[in-house]
């Protein structure tokens, strides 16, 4: 199995910036993809962000492109998404999850995509 854990989220203003962080442990070595969805109270997970864990391949929501960057660090077996420009409705909780090297063509846009979630970290942007 795969272990995402999650770390750096926080209360910011609007405007303002914060950076996640994904240390994925285990068995990292069947690990395809990671991605990044929200949730906030009484709405439906969204996607937010995915990589490629081979190649570096990205994918961005509509409503976070420009805004949010994802980036991976494969010795630390760690992903990032640093949001700048926040904004009040990015107000959520934050997860990671990990995609195996199965079933590769699978939309990385689906929550389905992935075996392995986080607990979750939250995100307040104040206006």
């Amino acid at each position: 199995q795969v272990q995402p854990v999650e770390s750096g989220g926080g209360l910011v203003q609007a405007g303002g910036s914060l950076r996640l962080s994904c240390a994925a442990s285990g068995r990292t070595f069947i690990v395809y993809i990671m991605g990044w969805f929200r949730q906030s109270p009484g709405t439906v997970r969204e996607f937010v962000a995915a990589i490629k864990w081979s190649g570096g391949s990205t994918y961005y929501a509509d409503s976070v492109k420009g805004r949010f960057t994802i980036s991976r660090d494969n010795a630390k077996n760690t992903v990032y998404l640093q949001m700048n420009s926040l904004k009040p409705e990015d107000t959520a909780v934050y997860s990671c999850a990990a995609g195996p090297n199965l079933n590769v063509g699978a939309d990385v846009r689906r929550a389905t995509r992935y075996n392995f979630w986080g607990q979750g970290t939250q995100v307040t942007v104040s206006s």
